[in-house]
């Protein structure tokens, strides 16, 4: 659901070591960590009490089952073409789809079997449930028939899978119960990864026109996508002072606002270079340094 950080073609003169380090993406996986940690957080601050072997086994099935849809996001895009000139997908670099997609669905029931495995502990159903979810959201997002993503609901279901469902599933894997601190913490955790997405298309636009994909910013349009970012941006410590203000995070979660200046330099640089497809290759990183730091200092300030 999430693409890669770097789709760039001239990788494809680089050594093979350079394009597994851009195939692998490692610092693509915050996505998975930081809905686990979020809601391992809050259920602390709640309860006062962290279940250690749930927490770890929450975070290695998340890994997993996102390495199941970064892996199938690749074979599927080799289907439809989109990623012919990606030099560093998976699938082009081994030439063995079948593979690659064996080893994604392996990863995938290794995944799900550590949520059913807390699912089993707790005696209740709740948490496989909401993970189920959002696998289906993430199959949709590429799997064929659905192939949301090429219809612009990319961001939604995002949104939805690494906010709502996971954070929620996350803080109830701990708590076994509800809040509205959990909520308030989702959102912002979806706004933030939805976002690594939709940079992810500014430089994009033209193969994904030639392969009929229509991304948010091919439907907007890269200018009035590029105007949408700071109100994307604005909500999210919109959220943060009202929760604080209403003793939902506590005031120490003000240190999200340490990352405002990385929130101004990704919507300044993409405001400025929206229509320069070659200078937006890496805004993408100015995107995942927001969502680590600001899944971070959620995270942080919710346990201390």
């Amino acid at each position: 659901m999430v693409k890669s950080l770097v789709d760039s073609p001239e990788l494809s003169s680089k050594p093979s070591r350079k394009l597994w380090m851009a195939a692998i993406k490692l610092p693509m996986y915050s996505v998975a960590i930081v809905p686990i940690a979020t809601g391992t957080a809050i259920a602390y601050r709640d309860t006062g009490v962290i279940n250690w072997g749930i927490f770890l086994t929450f975070l290695v099935s998340a890994i997993l089952i996102l390495v199941w849809e970064n892996l199938c996001n690749d074979v599927f895009d080799a289907e439809t073409g989109i990623d012919v000139n990606k030099a560093h997908s998976v699938v082009n670099l081994t030439g063995k789809k079948n593979v690659i997609f064996a080893i994604a669905n392996i990863c995938l029931l290794a995944g799900i079997s550590g949520v059913l495995a807390i699912s089993w502990l707790q005696q209740d159903l709740f948490v496989v449930s909401a993970i189920a979810i959002c696998c289906f959201l993430g199959y949709i997002y590429q799997g064929p028939p659905f192939r949301l993503g090429y219809q612009g609901l990319g961001e939604i279901l995002c949104f939805f899978a690494f906010g709502p469902l996971g954070v929620s599933a996350a803080y109830y894997s701990q708590a076994k119960s509800w809040s509205v601190g959990s909520l308030a913490a989702a959102i912002i955790v979806g706004i933030i990864t939805s976002l690594i997405l939709f940079c992810s298309h500014f430089n994009q636009v033209a193969d994904d026109l030639a392969a009929g994909k229509k991304s948010p910013v091919v439907r907007l349009g890269t200018k009035r996508s590029a105007q949408l970012l700071p109100w994307l941006c604005g909500v999210i410590y919109a959220i943060t002072i009202a929760a604080i203000i209403c003793n939902f995070f506590p005031i120490w979660t003000a240190i999200i606002l340490i990352s405002l200046p990385i929130a101004w330099k990704l919507c300044t640089f993409i405001g400025e270079n929206h229509d320069q497809a070659d200078l937006l290759l890496n805004c993408r990183f100015i995107a995942v340094a927001l969502h680590f730091v600001v899944g971070s200092g959620l995270s942080i300030s919710l346990i201390f």
